[in-house]
């Protein structure tokens, strides 16, 4: 494993992240891997050698399902807003903020710890487990903790933090070794009937066409696959529970070209429906914590029992195994914990982030890449499986990647346009992907939140 920050040689970039695409057969290496196409946001980190290489295995499995016959490119500025989609967009003329008042990080007694507080719940949580009840009385509270004390007290609480850890120190815990294990994307597969199942057709005008996708994740990692499949031309319904709604500028920015609805998972009927899509799904991608599901009927295993054909798609915060497997996460804490947040530090001391949410939008990609891979086996092979990503994982691929190496470039202004939906007009950036020479766009705005019917169209 990896611990420096040292750029490996270009021979193996691929393999940080095609590695178990390789060993599964479901992508060929490529004879020739170039780098980076350029270092535009600069640190300590190669962010944009992981941004075009996860993109890139998208393109690399649109290109071996179609044969050849569809070829996706990507230029550096409209990849570098495909990283950043939420800073490009504007609803009804205001911008969209990305970070709540209590998500960020916050000094205490040793050391420093990051908290997120996106969504209202886990506000509430954090402030009753530091008996705050408001900003100042929050940073109060956190400045005569220790950040380690307080990471757990939180936790207990059904909140979001951690402590601010060296790459070192990251290493050095138990939670380390199951989260950085084994390949960046990692497959099962299994033989499945030889029944009628989709097929990549030459005479789309998509490559994803007649695809069916159910959708249950939220915030950008999952929801960036489902919305690049869409992209495709993949038929996307998301998936929501009636209890805890997502934020609505996160959906709107990862709900181009998706439908989306609401159903109750612990009632009958709610439980009754998902089946009904997924008895005609082609494939599924579950965002929910290790064992969440289980009760429902709907973890993996489970799925794959009763629907052998199915494509599974799995994201977590922190790997499937491990003290930290059940444990909630998200891009940034993922960063603080893992050593990213200490390697951005400011001249200050202060700890710092990465340039963009890259753990996210490159896990999203890689599902995305994953998910095209399997169907490709599901035609050609007679065999389906199931893929995981974490977030934990994706940061272990990013230091082995290192500093960047390729020469500064100064990005020019991505293309950009605006469109009209149900929550007015929305200024966004296209997507990072060329089909065939021609600029894709997404072929509809989001729909209201929870608002269709849970059916496919």
């Amino acid at each position: 494993m990896k611990t420096d920050f040292t750029h490996p040689q270009p021979a193996v970039q691929w393999d940080i992240l095609g590695a178990g695409f390789q060993e599964s057969a479901l992508l060929e290496r490529p004879a020739t891997r170039g780098g980076a196409p350029g270092s535009w946001w600069g640190g300590a980190l190669d962010v944009e050698g992981l941004a075009s290489h996860s993109v890139g295995l998208v393109g690399q499995a649109v290109a071996e399902l179609s044969a050849g016959r569809c070829e996706l490119r990507s230029g550096p500025s409209q990849l570098a807003a495909g990283f950043e989609s939420f800073r490009h967009l504007k609803i009804a003329g205001r911008t969209v903020q990305a970070f709540a008042p209590l998500s960020g990080f916050f000094p205490t007694a040793r050391g420093w710890i990051r908290t997120h507080a996106n969504y209202p719940h886990h506000e509430r949580a954090l402030l009753d487990a530091m008996n705050a009840s408001g900003p100042e009385q929050l940073a109060t509270a956190l400045a005569q903790s220790d950040a380690f004390e307080a990471q757990e007290r939180i936790v207990a609480a059904g909140g979001i933090a951690a402590a601010v850890r060296s790459r070192k120190q990251w290493l050095d815990e138990p939670q380390a070794q199951p989260a950085a294990a084994g390949p960046w994307a990692q497959f099962e597969l299994s033989a499945m009937p030889e029944t009628g199942v989709w097929r990549f057709h030459p005479e789309s005008r998509l490559p994803l066409e007649g695809l069916k996708i159910l959708d249950f994740t939220r915030v950008i990692a999952g929801p960036t696959a489902s919305r690049t499949l869409a992209l495709l031309g993949a038929q996307v319904l998301r998936v929501d529970g009636p209890r805890i709604p997502e934020l609505p500028d996160q959906h709107i920015d990862t709900g181009f070209a998706k439908r989306s609805t609401v159903l109750d998972l612990a009632t009958a009927p709610g439980l009754a429906a998902v089946h009904e899509l997924l008895a005609q799904a082609d494939a599924v991608i579950l965002g929910y914590r290790p064992g969440a599901l289980e009760t429902l009927g709907l973890s993996a295993e489970s799925l794959r029992e009763r629907y052998p054909q199915l494509v599974i798609a799995q994201l977590c915060a922190w790997g499937f195994a491990g003290p930290w497997a059940s444990r909630r996460g998200f891009d940034s804490i993922v960063q603080a914990a893992t050593g990213i947040a200490d390697a951005y530090r400011t001249p200050d001391g202060k700890p710092g982030a990465l340039p963009v949410q890259g753990l996210d939008y490159a896990a999203g990609y890689g599902i995305a890449a994953a998910v095209i891979a399997l169907l490709r086996a599901r035609t050609e092979r007679q065999r389906t499986g199931t893929v995981r990503f974490s977030l934990a994982r994706t940061a272990q691929a990013l230091f082995d990647f290192g500093r960047p190496a390729a020469p500064a470039v100064e990005l020019g202004t991505p293309a950009t346009a605006r469109r009209e939906s149900g929550y007015g007009m929305l200024d966004y950036a296209l997507p990072p992907f060329e089909l065939n020479g021609a600029q894709l766009d997404y072929p509809q705005a989001p729909t209201r939140y929870g608002t269709d019917q849970p059916a496919w169209a």
